[in-house]
This record gives C-alpha cells, structure tokens and sequence, in this order.
C-alpha cells in the first residue's frame, strides 16, 4: 500500500524523470570528456622511450613514444602465432610510436611488456616532425652545409635550431609566392584562355584581339618566369643545409633540414616548455594545411570551408523560410491544401540527408550546373564550371536540408503573436504590411533566429549530402581568394565533418589518424555546441527585449 500511494503522489515519477536527465548529462560529458582527452592530449609533447626488446632470443633497442597499452588473453594470441609461455593467462602490449617510417617501413610497433627492459628517458633524444614520412627519432650528430660539418657535439644542437629557423622562414616565402602571385598568374592565363575561346566561338577573333591578348599573355608569362627563379633561388637555399642522426640501430640518417617542420628534445623539456609547445601544436591545428594524407599538420581548409558553406547557406535559407513561414501563417487560407502543406514541411525534416545529396547532385549539378554551361560557360567546355559539385550546390543542397526548420520554427513564433496586437496596429491605421513589419516580424524575431541558428548547428555536422555536391578529401585552392570575382562558389571546398570520415576510414596509418579524428570531432561538437548555445543567449536576450510587446 505504501508502494502504490507513494507512486500516486508522483515523487516517484520526478525521481525517475531527474535519474534519466542525470544519465543523459552523465553519458553526455562522458563521451565528450572522451573525445577532448582523446584528441586535445594528441598535442601534449610526450617523453621519448629508449628500451631494449628481446625477441626470438635476440635483442634490440628501441626508441619511441609509449602510445597506447593493451591486455589481450594469452590463448588470443597463441592462435595468432604468437609464442608465449605456458602458465601465463594475461599478457600486457604496449603500441610504441619508433616514426622513422622510411628506415623500419612502419610508424608504429606492439611489443610484449614483460620483454621490454632497461627503460631509460635519455635528454638528448631528438623528436622530429617531417613534412613527409612522419615523425623521426634519434640523436642529433652534427649539422651540414652544403656537405661540409658546421657543428658536431653539443654545439650542433643550437646551430640546428638557428638553421631550421631559417629553413621555416624560406618555407613561408615560398608558401607565399605559390598561393600569392604565382597563383594570381595562372588565374589570368587561364581567363586570356577562356576569353580567346569565347571570342573564337563568337567568330571575334580578329588579329586585334589576338595581339591584345598575346601582349597580356607575354607580360603575365614574364612575370611568372622572375617568381619562377625567385622561387629556384628559395629552393636551393632550402637544401642548402642538412642533418646527421643516429637512430636506434645505431646506423645514421642525413636528413635535409628543408624537409623538416619542427624539432624537440621532449626528454630535456620542463613542464612551462611543453606547455608552451602544446600551445604551438594547437595552435598549429587550428592553421596550418593538412600534410600526410590529411594525418598530419592543420584543419584551417576544413574550417574555413565549413564556416562559409554554413554562411552561405543561412544567406539562402533564412529569407526563403521565413517569407514561406510568413505565407502560411499570415496570409494562405488556412485550410486542407495549408495543412497539406505544413505536414510536408514537418516531414521534409525527417528525410533522410543522403537523399538531399542525391537530389542535389541531379537536379542542381548536372541539371542546372550543366544547363548554366551550356548557355553561359561554352568556351570552358569539355571542363565543366558549375556542371560539377561544389560550394554553391552544397550550400543550397543544405539550404533545402534545413528549410524545414526555418518553417516551423519561425511558424511557431508567429502563432504565439497575440492577434489583439495585430488588430490594434491596423485600427491605428497601419497597413497589413507595416503591421507584419512593425509588429509581427519584431515580436517573431526570437523564433527566426533560434530556427536559422539551429539550422545552422544541423547543417555544419551534415556529411552525407555533401559526398555527393561538392566536399573534397583535399582542396587545392581556398573558394576564396584576391582574385575577381573573389567568392569562388563553383570550386570545392573541404569540410570538417569529411575531414573526419576521411581520416578515421580512409586513412592508410590507422594509428596516427586516431588522434587526429578525436581532435576534428572535438572541434566539430564545440562548434556546434557554441551555435546552440549562442541560440539560446540570443533568444533570450530578443525576448526580454520585445517583452513589453508581450504584455
């Protein structure tokens, strides 16, 4: 009897509703506690190993970072081949990162516990990060140039800093003169192309034209042959100096300093120093280009891409949700056709987003892309312009995607509008316009923005649709640049969400991608965990201040 009266007062039924927020807020925080130690601790500067390994009664050193540690079943592995004593039920492996991927043909090694002996930290172990074959581990010998040793010992280590210095500072002025105005050259050769093609289908291609664009054609080619040598001058003195490192065989490896991004003692380095470093990688993330099948280096192309899509995409669903919303709430009849279609509004939204790509690709590439190249870009083809997916498509693709919200979002808002207001506006003798600019729109302004916000939060975690209309693995060129007409819409772009699938399945080294698809998805949620919450913010804020309205 107590049992039942207590579940009649209902506390049970608060108990049970406050124990499933408690679990969700629990899960919550866990997996995204998960996913940020995951991939922010990728950052941290971990201290380099030196072990000896005996195995099939030989032993070698080794040199590396400890990167994860695993207890398998000994009976696991025995029928793996693996030869382990008898007796012993549980075996510990460590997976050590060794890098130096060009001398063993791997990046990272499992190696048995109980046979890793003589585990020392020694600070003169070097940390190097390449732009091609990953990380490299080592001692620092001496330091080159042109061949010749400039400094061997303790002092090598200093004169190697100096040098890579100037190796990353060579690096940027090439990175600048590529991007800059080598690329804002081949820009123009490539309209003078097109324009002599336009003018050739137009039969306009008189003598006159032709030395016209000859001339300018000239003065671009001779342009781009003083960068070109500017550029072969920066390149040999990137290989002008070099590095010898003795790695754990104890063979040694010259490595060009030119190919080298960043070096480190980890072993030697306080904990202010490898804050400091961790700060840099981070930092490093957020800007710099993907290298090593999009393993290593930066996401800046995926964001970038991601914050302009999604801004684009507002630019066009927000008017045409809106203007729709307003034309079913204030101005369709409100009979079985407007509910016909606010049923189908509501189950757009619980279409699945791959068939959005699908449409996309169908009706908005190949259809109206190949149609605008047909009338407008004859001179470009067989190369399609807009016949192919890019940020345009994937922003409208998207547009439609989140149209639904937009609707019944800024519906629900317009419904909740006192109708005595709207009356009182048009006894005042306001016109049915003025009162919806005026009053209605002001009022509804909280709804509109939390609906575009939300569609803003859904559309930059999507990935399927885009697949299909216009992300890329790797995007060139940025879709926006100096060069006219300066927003690209037609090109490819990269996308967060992308960079994510692509480097956790499609990667080649599963293991060093792991970390960098945490640090991407971490990234990913707290985008959109800050657009939902600046939702929220916004929202409150338009209501306090059209509360008065209200009441």
């Amino acid at each position: 009897m107590k049992v039942r009266e207590y579940f009649r007062t209902g506390d049970a039924w608060v108990w049970l509703n406050a124990g499933s927020v408690a679990i969700c807020l629990i899960m919550v925080v866990g997996l995204l506690g998960l996913v940020a130690s995951r991939g922010l601790g990728h950052f941290w500067t971990a201290d380099v190993m030196q072990a000896s390994y005996s195995d099939n009664g030989t032993t070698q050193t080794i040199i590396g970072e400890l990167f994860d540690e695993k207890v398998d079943t000994a009976a696991r592995l025995r029928e793996a081949g693996v030869d382990i004593p008898a007796g012993v039920h549980h075996v510990t492996r460590y997976s050590i990162k060794q890098g130096n991927k060009d001398v063993t043909g791997q990046d990272f090694r499992w190696v048995m516990a109980d046979k890793l002996t003589n585990r020392q930290y020694p600070e003169d172990i070097v940390r190097l990060e390449r732009l091609e074959w990953g990380n490299f581990y080592g001692r620092l010998m001496s330091v080159k140039e042109s061949g010749n040793p400039v400094a061997s010992g303790e002092a090598a280590w200093a004169e190697f800093n100096k040098r890579l210095e100037r190796s990353n500072s060579i690096h940027d002025q090439i990175s600048d003169i590529e991007k800059g105005p080598i690329g804002s050259i081949n820009f123009k050769l490539e309209e003078l192309r097109l324009e002599e093609r336009r003018l050739q289908l137009k039969n306009q291609l008189n003598d006159a034209a032709l030395k016209r664009l000859a001339g300018e054609r000239d003065a671009l080619n001779k342009g781009y042959e003083t960068l070109r040598l500017q550029l072969e001058k920066l390149n040999q003195d990137l290989s002008r100096d070099s590095a010898v490192f003795s790695i754990a065989d104890g063979s040694e490896r010259e490595i060009p300093i030119g190919k080298i991004v960043a070096a480190s003692r980890p072993n030697a380095m306080g904990v202010f120093a490898k804050t400091g470093a961790y700060l840099h990688n981070l930092w490093g993330f957020l800007a710099d280009d993907p290298r090593e099948a999009n393993t290593e280096g930066g996401v800046f192309p995926a964001i970038f891409g991601t914050v302009l899509m999604v801004l684009i995409m507002t630019v066009i669903v927000t008017p045409l949700g809106v203007i729709a919303a307003i034309y079913l709430r204030e101005y369709a009849s409100q009979g079985v056709v407007t509910q016909t279609v606010r049923i189908a509004v509501n189950n757009l939204a619980g279409v699945p987003s791959i068939v959005y790509g699908v449409f996309g690709l169908g009706f908005f590439v190949y259809f109206l892309g190949g149609s605008m190249d047909r009338l407008f870009y004859p001179e470009a083809a067989p190369s399609p312009v807009f016949g192919t997916p890019g940020l345009l498509w994937a922003s409208i693709t998207l547009s439609l995607l989140t149209l639904p919200v937009v609707i019944v979002a800024t519906e629900e808002g317009l419904s909740r509008i006192p109708r005595a207001l709207k009356e009182g506006s048009l006894a005042l003798g306001a016109t049915k316009a003025e009162t919806l600019w005026r009053v209605v729109l002001p009022m509804a302004t909280p709804s509109i923005m939390t609906g575009m916000i939300l569609a803003i939060a859904r559309a930059a975690g999507e990935v399927a649709p885009l697949m299909l209309v216009g992300v890329v693995k790797l995007a060139p060129t940025l879709p926006l640049d100096m060069n006219a007409p300066f927003l690209h819409m037609e090109r490819k772009f990269m996308h967060l969400g992308f960079h994510i699938y692509d480097v956790g399945f499609q990667s080649p080294n599963v293991e060093a991608a792991r970390p960098v698809v945490y640090a991407t998805a971490f990234l990913l949620v707290l985008v959109v965990a800050v657009l939902n919450l600046s939702a929220v913010g916004l929202r409150n804020r338009l209501r306090e201040k059209y509360k008065a309205l209200e009441t």
